[in-house]
């Protein structure tokens, strides 16, 4: 069995959150990830690589003990547990995130231990080895990675093919030379609000919307981002739905321009007696807020809305997201 990863060599970390874990949810995983390294890679849309190498050096502990602190902090700031695996590289750490229990862990494979520990697994289970590739080497009678480590390469090219095949083989003996490169996620960010029962009441619905304008706003905020595009999503009872986008006039990140865009969406649904479920709020076509030019307005009831959104920002920072905000929000459909 693994033990605790050396800090020399040992400093790739794969993460994989529970499956359908809302954008929101995950787009905070990873600001949590960045809090132990700089160099996170995101994985859409549940999973992350960080290394770790400068991390270890930093906080000075091994890398299971960081695996330990992000599932703590998951765990208490966002409610959702993670499945850490830990190696010296992506496949074996990926591969060991696998391993982990659907109810979240931390396993770390030391670099001595990789081969031994790889051995025993069922082919399947190696990072790379999807359902059909698997069955093509349990036909052939590999059926582990100790065995399909063992097969020369090229024989293992031939049953899968030029690159799927050296990949592979490689991966089955622990080799893996890519690095964890940093990337971003896509250009969107989602909110989402379930109604408890199905609702015909369209102030509480207004209400939702509302709420969910303001939480896509403070996150906009937060990630220094603008949206060129908010897209309103809504589910009915039956399982039907309805989703349309709209062009907002600049790029903005303000709680004033998404609830006037918010709202149009909402009026051009032209709900009447339908049974809503769920409604979901995207920010689509996302910039750099400092690539965007704020121009000087003369309406002076938006410009104080917008001194009023930073200092509800301050409050919001120091206290919790729902700390302050509209009173019409506070009227949520539950």
């Amino acid at each position: 069995m693994a033990t605790g990863a050396t800090a020399e060599v040992s400093t790739v970390m794969h993460v994989r959150c529970p499956e359908r874990l809302p954008e929101e949810v995950y787009r905070e995983v990873l600001e949590l990830l960045a809090e132990l390294s700089p160099v996170v890679q995101a994985l859409p849309p549940g999973a992350a690589l960080v290394e770790l190498k400068g991390a270890l050096r930093y906080h000075g502990v091994q890398a299971r003990r960081l695996g330990e602190v992000l599932r703590l902090r998951t765990l208490t700031r966002l409610g959702v547990d993670v499945r850490v695996g830990i190696g010296p590289t992506i496949a074996v750490a990926a591969t060991a995130s696998g391993r982990v229990p659907a109810e979240g862990g931390v396993l770390a494979v030391d670099p001595g231990q990789v081969t031994d520990w790889l051995a025993p697994l069922p082919v399947e289970a190696l990072y790379g080895i999807g359902p059909r590739q698997a069955a093509v080497l349990t036909d052939y009678g590999i059926h582990t990675v100790g065995l399909l480590a063992a097969v020369p390469s090229a024989t293992v090219q031939r049953l899968l093919g030029g690159t799927a095949g050296r990949l592979a083989a490689d991966r089955a003996r622990g080799v893996d030379p890519r690095p964890v490169v940093p990337r971003d996620l896509p250009a969107s960010a989602s909110v989402r609000h379930a109604f408890d029962r199905h609702t015909l009441d369209g102030a509480a619905v207004r209400a939702a919307l509302l709420d969910l304008v303001v939480r896509l706003g403070l996150r906009l905020r937060g990630r220094g981002q603008a949206a060129r595009a908010l897209s309103l999503s809504l589910r009915f009872a039956g399982g039907t739905g309805w989703e349309k986008t709209r062009r907002l006039a600049g790029p903005s990140a303000h709680e004033d321009d998404l609830r006037r865009a918010a709202y149009r969406l909402l009026d051009a649904a032209g709900l009447q007696r339908a049974r809503l479920t769920g409604i979901a709020l995207t920010a689509q076509d996302l910039v750099p807020a400092d690539q965007v030019v704020e121009q000087l307005s003369l309406d002076r009831a938006r410009e104080a809305r917008l001194a009023a959104e930073t200092a509800l920002d301050r409050i919001r920072d120091k206290f919790g997201p729902d700390a302050i905000g509209p009173a019409a929000a506070l009227r949520r459909a539950s």
